[in-house]
């Protein structure tokens, strides 16, 4: 399990102007130092690692809670004091960000050797993140920002960003070192206000299909041949009978599915057609000359991206009626008047998040500022912004408790 979360945001155009730039930095630097100090820099990156608490940052600096470009100006503002380059200095470093920056990422792990650190294994985590949050987890989301948060003692955070165009949407995903198994659901602490289609095959549910698809690869033509069938059910495809007949395959195949269009609508990042079989055929090629153990190994395989996990999930679905999980994996909301924000229904139903979680999330920020080395006149800036956030998830909170 990785212990992570995302947050979705409308997206916002427009830049922070250099003035106001300016006092984040100094005000993000001054609470992030005291904390630094005071409980050490791996607290600094665990705690980057849950939705709530970087938003409540986010909002501290001076950034509008449901602004798309506070995972940008946040990681900026981090970067600023806290590069690889300071990584001896400040406790901690952040790695990548937004666009080109993130591309950036393979390049500045290097320069962790220096402190100890294994370049290597931080290319393994940052890439696999990626492919966690664009293969594993397919929920329509174009991942654009990718940012890598190292502490001196090589404990990690990842924070990475996805946009979905046709929504006009962004979804933040956090992923923290303590949990890295391919095993179980890697997500907790998912924040989001939207909940939609997804193949989710980190959910615990997936773990059947998980298992097919690593076990498609012991016959790469077989697997071949039932994604080319899978295909052309989708697809409806006329020929279908005639082409069942001449590949010998079973028509029995094909009855569960026989009202393919309404499959569809139970998932139509899903039930959708393949659009490139021969890429397909290639990476599966590739994999006959590897011994690849895990689901996670499996991702960061070349050729391995998000329609070739489909394509085995498909066939794993259709054939061998091992479906796949399709719940989006929201446990949170951004929004402080979204009422589940507050108060999590029952069974952790729309979102598990305790309050008490939070007043303690809140306080330790609130701390943070008190007692961190600041002018009077940030200082109260900051307390205001992070008391108009708290006070409106109390209203929500006692709202709901009023109700019921």
């Amino acid at each position: 399990m990785i212990s992570r979360g995302y947050a979705e945001l409308p997206l916002h155009e427009g830049h922070v102007p250099p003035y106001l730039l300016q006092y984040m930095k100094r005000l993000g630097k001054a609470i992030i130092m005291y904390i630094v100090n005071n409980f050490g820099p791996e607290t600094v990156v665990k705690r980057l690692s849950d939705p709530l608490w970087f938003q409540a940052f986010n909002n501290v600096i001076g950034m509008d809670w449901d602004s798309s470009g506070s995972t940008t100006v946040v990681l900026y503002v981090l970067k600023s004091f806290a590069n690889v380059d300071a990584l001896n200095e400040v406790g901690f470093a952040v790695l990548g960000g937004k666009g080109g920056d993130a591309r950036e990422v393979k390049n500045e792990v290097e320069k962790l050797s220096k402190y100890g650190l294994d370049p290597g294994y931080y290319k393994y985590i940052s890439k696999l993140s990626a492919k966690i949050d664009s293969s594993a987890l397919q929920d329509g989301y174009s991942l654009y920002i990718h940012g890598l948060i190292v502490s001196e003692s090589g404990v990690w955070t990842v924070v990475q960003q996805g946009m979905n165009i046709e929504k006009k949407m962004a979804r933040r995903y956090h992923i923290h070192t303590d949990y890295l198994t391919s095993e179980k659901d890697p997500h907790s602490g998912i924040a989001c206000n939207l909940k939609s289609y997804a193949l989710n095959l980190v959910d615990i549910d997936s773990w059947r299909t998980r298992r097919t698809i690593m076990d498609l690869l012991s016959n790469p033509r077989q697997t071949l041949r039932d994604i080319m069938y899978v295909n052309r059910l989708i697809k409806q495809d006329k020929t279908l009978e005639q082409w069942i007949k001449s590949m010998g395959t079973t028509t029995d195949l094909g009855s569960r599915y026989r009202g393919v269009v309404e499959v569809w609508k139970v998932n139509p990042l899903f039930y959708r057609p393949i659009t490139s079989i021969n890429r397909i055929e290639k990476t599966l090629e590739i994999l006959t000359k590897k011994v690849v153990e895990s689901f996670n190994e499996l991702l960061i395989q070349e050729g391995v991206g998000p329609e070739f996990i489909r394509a085995l999930a498909l066939v794993a679905d259709i054939i061998y009626n091992d479906t796949p999980s399709f719940r989006d994996p929201v446990t949170h909301a951004i929004d402080p008047f979204a009422y589940a924000f507050a108060h999590g229904g029952k069974d952790g139903i729309p979102f598990p998040v305790r309050y008490d979680v939070m007043k303690e999330t809140i306080e330790f920020l609130e701390e943070a500022i008190n007692n961190a080395n600041l002018d009077g006149k940030l200082k109260r800036r900051a307390l205001e912004n992070l008391h108009s956030y708290w006070v409106s998830i109390q209203k929500v909170f006692e709202s709901k408790e009023n109700k019921e």
